[in-house]
């Protein structure tokens, strides 16, 4: 029995079970029992199970699936004298990371012999900062994380220092303390192909003189050496593929004078964006202390920025550094700002365009079919926008639904947003380019994600059950006086017609929920739709406990049982903990 005490009463409960679910069980017993009634699943069961329910297609398919499922339960002894699999042994599998929902030997599968506009790519937003955007510490190691999560595109803000002789990174006009640039490039060196061999994206936002230029241009050339890649010239027809540009980091700025006479980009006037906020619920709360110091610095100073060095300003227009400039590959255009000439398309020059989040989502209802045009052969980059001071994060499928390669994150800024980032990276192997959808490169008929579409496909979902939150948190953590009450949510994240949540009903007093509950999701356009899960933990007296999520690309499920891992709101994995669920589609 497990026991928890309430003032001075002791509460009793059954201890957790981690049998099969009445499902599970019943989906056993199907295959065992018509395999003579021995108690267990034969070789000929295990492939009719493997072909029938886990949707393994030809015969190499399937013996290859069976001798694995058979490899794992000899290896953990779970295999019956005589042959065969027991029950124990069935669900042990189930529940294993070999049976997870996404392929773990599939590997980098998407075509990466085309240009790179042809991508959605994992792009950071001022990737140097630990915190919120007014006040937090600059340093190296958030670089050297999100490299080792896959982000390919890394953003730095280079700054002269106090005496005007060396650079720094740092958020300009705020109390961000700043870090050392050389800092900076060694770990972008170090860590830029850890867990990918396609390019890393360095982005400059750059406020330089012309010698403090030349001093970046020295170290990055010493820095990067033969991994820097140098464009043969100023204006690319059409941009390499990442399959060209494996293993090279490449540079991609304007000149600092553009960026001191369009410096208001990023302080345009932003408006809240609509998002289905009914349909995400309330966001996650971030760490508490930091929402409150950076609310309290916006609160004195109403986002302002602390006053510019207008001496310095007047010096950086004095020129640009040839062997600087020399460093660029993907050069950054210089707005217009007006919309119409922005997104003209130049067939003999392809190029980089920023929109700040709130500029985008306007472009969007005025030139929908021109942004997926422009992004069919040009890179866009969308930045958060500056009133996200907590380092919170924009709905990133505004961007990818018209085609936008770079959406930046704050990958400081945990929460639902950043959620779908890490959802839609985990696809085609997790090497940090996922190739966009054939329909957004069709230059015939452009893609309308406002459009009444027909539903493409059904997605059938059961959740099952879940474990491993008594192994990875204390008997107390959810409740003090019980075990804890958990449900589950899931839901789509798409385009608009696609995206719901729903929610199954709540088990009472159980580290190991069964729900044994069924969704049903018609999808119009699932090569853009994310499968959304969380577990939560019901209060009735305070806010609901998180006891887990994850974010799944819809078009990478396998069929078929399969074992989901949960991860922590920072997007950590957690040890132990998985929910048993089952895909179909109709």
């Amino acid at each position: 029995m497990t026991t928890y005490r309430v003032c001075c009463f002791l509460r009793r409960f059954r201890p957790a079970s981690n049998e099969p679910s009445e499902a599970i069980g019943d989906v056993f017993e199907a295959y065992a029992g018509a395999d003579g009634g021995s108690g267990a699943l034969g070789e000929e069961a295990l492939r009719r199970f493997l072909r029938e329910v886990q949707g393994e297609a030809g015969d190499d398919d399937v013996e290859a699936a069976a001798r694995e499922v058979l490899a794992f339960a000899a290896e953990h002894r779970l295999l019956k004298k005589g042959g065969g699999l027991t029950v124990e042994g069935f669900h042990r599998w189930l529940c294993s990371d070999a049976n997870a929902a996404l392929n773990p030997r599939r590997g980098v599968h998407d075509d990466m012999g085309l240009p790179l506009s042809h991508y959605f790519i994992y792009t950071g937003h001022n990737s140097y900062l630990t915190g919120n955007q007014l006040s937090s510490g600059c340093s190296e190691a958030p670089i050297a994380k999100a490299l080792r999560d896959g982000v390919r595109v890394i953003e730095l803000d280079l700054w002269p220092n106090a005496a005007k002789d060396d650079v720094e990174v740092l958020h300009g006009r705020t109390w961000t303390s700043p870090v050392d640039l050389m800092k900076c490039l060694e770990t972008v060196k170090e860590h830029a192909f850890v867990s990918s061999p396609y390019p890393v994206i360095l982005t400059l936002e750059d406020h330089l003189t012309p010698h403090l230029q030349a001093k970046v241009a020295k170290m990055i050339k010493e820095t990067f050496g033969d991994l820097l890649h140098l464009s043969e010239s100023e204006a690319m027809p059409v941009f390499p593929s990442p399959e060209d540009l494996r293993g090279k980091i490449i540079i991609s700025t304007k000149p600092p004078k553009e960026y001191l006479e369009t410096k208001s980009s990023k302080e345009e006037a932003q408006n809240g964006s609509a998002e289905e906020e009914s349909v995400w619920g309330d966001e996650i709360p971030d760490n508490k202390a930091q929402v409150a110091t950076a609310r309290q610095v916006s609160e004195k100073d109403n986002y302002r920025y602390v006053e510019e060095d207008e001496e310095m300003e007047k010096k950086v227009q004095l020129g640009v550094n040839g062997e600087y400039k020399s460093l660029i590959s993907i050069s950054l255009t210089r707005r217009k700002h007006d919309m119409d000439q922005d997104l003209k398309v130049d067939p003999e020059k392809v190029s980089r365009m920023s929109l700040g989040e709130a500029a985008y989502e306007k472009a969007t209802i005025t030139h929908g079919s021109e942004i997926i045009k422009f992004t069919q052969r040009n890179l866009l980059r969308i930045f958060p926008k500056t009133t996200r001071i907590t380092s919170s994060n924009y709905n990133p499928l505004m961007g990818w639904r018209y085609g936008a390669q770079m959406v930046a994150a704050n990958m400081q800024g945990h929460g639902r947003k950043l959620w779908l980032t890490q959802g839609m990276f985990r696809a085609n192997g997790g090497c940090g380019y996922v190739k966009k959808p054939d329909f957004l490169m069709n230059t015939d008929k452009m893609f309308d994600p406002r459009s009444k579409l027909p539903v493409k496909t059904r997605l059938k979902v059961t959740v099952y059950m879940g474990d491993g939150w008594r192994f990875d948190f204390r008997k107390t953590h959810f409740d003090k006086c019980s075990p804890p009450d958990f449900y589950a949510r899931v839901g789509i994240a798409g385009v608009v017609a696609d995206t719901m949540m729903k929610e199954t009903k709540v088990i009472m007093d159980n580290w190991i929920p069964t729900w044994d509950h069924e969704f049903e999701f018609p999808l119009s356009v699932p090569e853009l739709a994310l499968l959304r899960v969380e577990v939560h933990e019901s209060d009735n007296h305070q806010k609901d406990d998180f006891a887990g999520q994850t974010c799944l690309p819809v078009w990478e499920l396998r069929s078929g049982i399969r074992s989901v891992r949960l991860y922590a709101r920072d997007g950590e994995a957690l040890r132990s903990v998985k929910l048993l669920m089952r895909f179909e589609f109709s």
